[in-house]
């Protein structure tokens, strides 16, 4: 089906830059955008590219302090500013480097631009492809983000008189900053796939975290053991995420996509292929269409591995995003592999599949409590199901 799509993209989207030795590599977006254009995905009549502005000072306030957003100014000027190591900036997860404020900025702007063209109707989905940058917090940066443009972006949606959000995060690491903004709001749903916090950061994502006071069930959290595979990761998926949405019916879907569950990330522990996150992709496309209207805002995430998973993951996530779904099985295109070539000195990926399966088993059909997959899910069921009229 064809769908209508907004992409949220300028090349300067790429001056987001922690420096040659940071995981966070710019050059993983600008690839995936590469490998987009050679496939054809962004030249369907229905979907736009449409160049964002960064987001003004009153935006980036919705979800930080001003206090912070100064400081994040300053310290992005010629002059070092000793103070910001207390805001998180300046150390080996964000350091600070020249223009900071406003590249984060823009991306920030990329998410809320996405999102006021779905909340507006002129879209059936926004994509925001260099966004996800969930870890950053109201007064301090964290985990490789400086500002939390899914976060602004729903706090935006709240403004205009959104009523029911649900986001899910399918990124490694569990989605704190975006929780935290939105946990004692019932008006927002945050769902959270992510490895244990006993073996990853940023520490937290237990499935004991289910809301404030005022929004009990409000914060859904599975945490999965490190060496998850496709099977069981999917089966997660499946037995938490879609039944919480049709019982929240949100009016718009936010979906952050960081692609660092992949066997090959070096940062985390997860077992997935590109061929199960592509079918979490589709997943989460059909739900926003079953519960939201067709309403859906889509950001990247994590992912380090920069070559070989990034460009293709989300390379998928936009031709599905477009209703146009690649076949898996088609080879990449030869100038994207030589392209890949003269910016990296490295050998591209052949083709858009590893040949997984991407098959799961039902939690519907029978669970074991032994198994550790199994008890996370119940886990995270036991937790928050009844707060949603659910059964465990």
């Amino acid at each position: 089906m064809d769908c209508t799509l907004h992409v949220a993209w300028d090349d300067d989207l790429t001056s987001y830059n922690f420096g040659p030795d940071h995981p966070l590599a710019p050059i993983r977006v600008e690839l995936t955008m590469q490998l987009a254009r050679s496939l054809g995905v962004l030249d369907h009549e229905t979907v736009t590219v449409v160049k964002p502005e960064p987001a003004t000072d009153a935006e980036l306030e919705f979800v930080h302090d001003p206090v912070y957003v100064a400081v994040v100014k300053r310290a992005s000027g010629a002059d070092p500013f000793p103070m910001a190591a207390r805001f998180g900036l300046g150390t080996d997860d964000d350091p600070i480097f020249p223009g900071m404020h406003e590249a984060s900025a823009l991306i920030a702007g990329a998410t809320r631009a996405a999102a006021q063209a779905v909340w507006s109707g002129a879209t059936e989905h926004g994509v925001s492809i260099a966004g996800g940058l969930h870890h950053a917090m109201r007064d301090h940066a964290s985990g490789f983000c400086v500002y939390n443009d899914p976060a602004i972006a729903i706090a935006w949606l709240l403004s205009q008189g959104a009523e029911r959000i649900a986001y899910v995060d399918i990124d490694v690491h569990h989605g704190d900053g975006v929780q935290t903004a939105f946990y004692n709001d019932p008006r927002v749903l945050t769902i959270s796939l992510h490895e244990n916090p006993a073996t990853l950061f940023p520490g937290t994502g237990r499935p004991t975290e289910t809301g404030g006071p005022d929004a009990p069930g409000s914060a859904v959290n599975v945490a999965l053991p490190a060496g998850t595979r496709d099977a069981g990761w999917l089966r997660a998926f499946h037995a938490i995420v879609p039944p919480l949405l049709r019982a929240f019916r949100p009016q718009i879907l936010v979906s952050q996509h960081g692609c660092d569950t992949h066997w090959m990330d070096p940062l985390a522990n997860l077992e997935v292929t590109i061929d199960a996150q592509r079918a979490a992709h589709a997943a989460i496309h059909q739900l926003a269409h079953e519960t939201a209207g067709g309403r859906w805002l889509l950001t990247g995430g994590g992912g380090y591995e920069v070559i070989q998973v990034v460009p293709r993951t989300w390379t998928h996530l936009l031709a599905e995003a477009s209703g146009h779904p690649l076949d898996p099985g088609l080879p990449t295109p030869p100038a994207w592999r030589d392209y890949v070539a003269r910016r990296t000195r490295a050998a591209a990926p052949q083709f858009m599949t590893e040949e997984a399966p991407a098959s799961y088993p039902s939690f519907d059909h029978g669970w074991d409590p032994d198994e550790p997959i199994d008890q996370a899910i119940i886990a995270t069921r036991n937790a928050v199901f009844p707060l949603h009229g659910l059964m465990p």
